[in-house]
């Protein structure tokens, strides 16, 4: 007689778990991993990072996966990380990253403004370059106000490389960032790259733009052998994707630079009008007499930055001015076009 089917079985069943007993018991103790290896992440490719560490016979990028030991913590390319395991870089090895080191910048974002999970783009860079054409495509200023602001929130200084000169005057863009003390590069298919070159010596620099600036452009100039995917601008004025993720390269002459993907949002759900203010230490200073919960702009009645800048010469309100776009970014909610 065939035994008959339950179903209240079937589930008995799948919850049935194995005795434990006779395992190596659960322990929080972890290893010291006191063998790692120091590596720089020069590139993250669905889970596996490539690091750069010192091998006997000179420096080898090595193929490496996260360590579960790390939990929730991501790596990022420009993070300094150690390793262990197999670091001979050879076809087919892979060591593990079982450490982290502290973060001296980091240029963050979120999805959009109502998106609370921070994501970091890049760890450890020195400088942000904010790529922009000045015409073909136009100019999406709010995605520009974003990156100043995730720029300062992050410790990086910013830098504005207007491409396309040839075609139109980056004034404009010049005019509305004036007061800042922004550095700013002109660039050109017919322009030299020195000035560029020069403030990219010796230094850790992250590209940003969306898609059509001519970003990657750059760096196929700038680093002969990077060969990044570039692409035309599409009939509706906006880039198509060319690059698809984060990668780091090193200059010729001195300095690495990280290239990243065409970013279409910039969201700053993570960033406050104070992570701005932070990084104007005069304006900061000031800020100190501002009732509770001053937003810092035009719309707030009794902001002491209005009287600081009345009280000081022209280039104090030509500098508040400058502040009061960025801040405008931080409470603005949208994908910041």
């Amino acid at each position: 007689m065939s035994r008959r089917h339950d179903s209240r079985s079937d589930e008995d069943d799948i919850r049935v778990r194995p005795s434990r007993r006779g395992s190596r018991p659960r322990t929080r103790t972890r290893p010291t991993h006191s063998d790692a290896v120091p590596g720089l992440v020069v590139a993250v490719d669905r889970g596996r990072m490539t690091v750069r560490v010192d091998g006997p016979d000179g420096v080898v990028d090595v193929t490496s996966m996260r360590a579960r030991e790390l939990g929730k913590h991501g790596v990022v390319v420009g993070d300094s990380v150690r390793v262990v395991g197999d670091t001979t870089g050879r076809t087919d090895s892979l060591a593990r990253i079982v450490a982290i080191e502290e973060r001296t910048t980091s240029l963050r974002r979120t999805a959009d403004d109502t998106d609370p999970t921070e994501r970091v783009v890049v760890a450890n860079a020195d400088l942000l370059v904010i790529v922009t054409a000045v015409t073909d495509p136009e100019p999406a200023l709010g995605f520009l106000d974003r990156c100043l602001v995730a720029a300062y929130a992050g410790g990086l200084e910013p830098l504005l490389c207007l491409t396309k000169t040839d075609l139109g005057s980056p004034q404009p863009l010049l005019d509305r960032y004036a007061g800042l003390g922004l550095d700013a590069v002109h660039m050109s298919r017919e322009t030299t790259l020195d000035p560029l070159i020069d403030r990219l010596a010796d230094r850790m620099s992250v590209f940003v733009g969306q898609s059509g600036v001519g970003k990657s452009t750059l760096v196929n100039r700038l680093v002969p052998d990077a060969f990044r995917a570039t692409g035309d601008v599409s009939k509706i004025g906006k880039g198509r994707h060319t690059s698809s993720s984060a990668v780091l390269f090193d200059l010729p002459d001195g300095g690495m630079v990280i290239d990243t993907p065409g970013i279409r949002s910039f969201g700053l759900a993570h960033v406050t009008a104070d992570d701005v203010l932070s990084a104007f230490d005069e304006i900061a200073e000031a800020a100190v007499d501002c009732p509770p919960l001053c937003g810092h702009t035009a719309d707030d009645p009794d902001c002491a930055l209005d009287a600081w800048a009345a009280a000081g010469p022209p280039a104090r309100r030509q500098q508040l001015a400058g502040l009061r776009v960025l801040l405008a970014a931080v409470g603005q909610v949208g994908p910041g076009y």
